[in-house]
């Protein structure tokens, strides 16, 4: 199945592109007063139902835009149960979250805000608060209705939509740069073609533009279900929306459960599990060597 899925990829790449990953674009049109407020939301700890938790303490922008942590802490030392994803080029998904609950970056905002072991706040609450802040002239001047859920959303999504992380030497390589990236990391990117890797870490953001099962070959003993949390369909068990591999280098863990700290330790896992191949220590160096070069230019932080 994975070769037809694979053949069929690559054959349409063919048809309609030089290679099946895209350069991710040096600008993105957002409307910058709206994004603008949105930066203050996203840094802003009064988002959290105890004043402590940013969407910024889970998705740090000069980190990798995760926390390099297992599972993240939210408001009153409490431990989430999956890993958080990274926000980094995050409007790039065809949908938002592991399981791919939310369609968009500003479907996905409540989420957290509302989670009780994340930020436990509530709307009704938190507009409340902020209609005694400073955000009350704020969002009158951006928004004609000033402080709704529909206004928070809508302005932490424009900001989010901002995170990309251009020029990444992989980028400039496919630009037409052929020296943008070393003789290993281009061998490192042939392999991740030829091991079946890029049958799913493909587009503008490598990864995260379908569903796949975690563990196609073994099993990985999974605890979470993944999509089956959304639809409560038998087949979409262990099920997660793929990943994105632009800047994987700075975002460990991986997988939805951090299970592994080392990218290396990850390469080798997915080939056993997901694809079923054999691969030697000098092929993981190489992609991983290939990875390395999807680091792209990280956006400013708080300032």
């Amino acid at each position: 199945m994975l070769k037809i899925i694979l053949f069929f990829y690559l054959f349409n790449c063919f048809l309609f592109s030089n290679e099946p990953i895209t350069p991710i674009p040096q600008h993105v049109q957002v409307n910058q007063d709206k994004a603008n407020l949105g930066k203050k939301l996203f840094f802003d700890t009064r988002l959290s139902a105890d004043n402590t938790i940013s969407c910024h303490s889970c998705h740090k922008i000069q980190e990798g835009g995760d926390d390099n942590l297992q599972f993240s802490f939210g408001i009153y030392g409490q431990e989430g149960n999956i890993n958080a994803p990274t926000v980094l080029n995050a409007r790039y998904n065809f949908r938002q979250f592991w399981d791919g609950r939310e369609k968009n970056l500003k479907d996905q905002v409540a989420s957290p805000i509302e989670n009780p072991i994340e930020m436990g706040s509530n709307f009704p609450e938190l507009i409340k608060k902020l209609n005694k802040t400073e955000y009350l002239e704020l969002f009158k001047k951006t928004y004609k209705d000033a402080i709704t859920k529909e206004n928070i959303s809508d302005a932490i999504a424009q900001y989010e939509k901002t995170l990309i992380t251009p020029n990444a030497p992989f980028d400039q390589y496919l630009r037409g740069n052929k020296d943008a990236i070393t003789s290993e990391q281009k061998e490192g990117y042939a392999l991740f073609k030829s091991k079946g890797c890029i049958s799913c870490h493909h587009g503008i953001n490598v990864g995260g533009n379908l569903y796949n099962k975690f563990g196609v070959v073994h099993d990985t003993e999974s605890t979470s279900l993944g999509r089956y949390n959304v639809t409560k369909k038998e087949r979409d068990k262990y099920y997660f929306k793929v990943p994105s591999l632009r800047n994987v280098t700075r975002t460990a863990p991986y997988f939805h459960d951090g299970r592994t700290k080392k990218l290396k330790k990850a390469i080798k896992f997915m080939a056993d599990v997901q694809l079923g191949r054999a691969i030697s220590d000098k092929e993981i160096n190489s992609i991983a060597a290939f990875l390395h070069s999807l680091e792209g230019d990280l956006p400013q932080g708080k300032e």
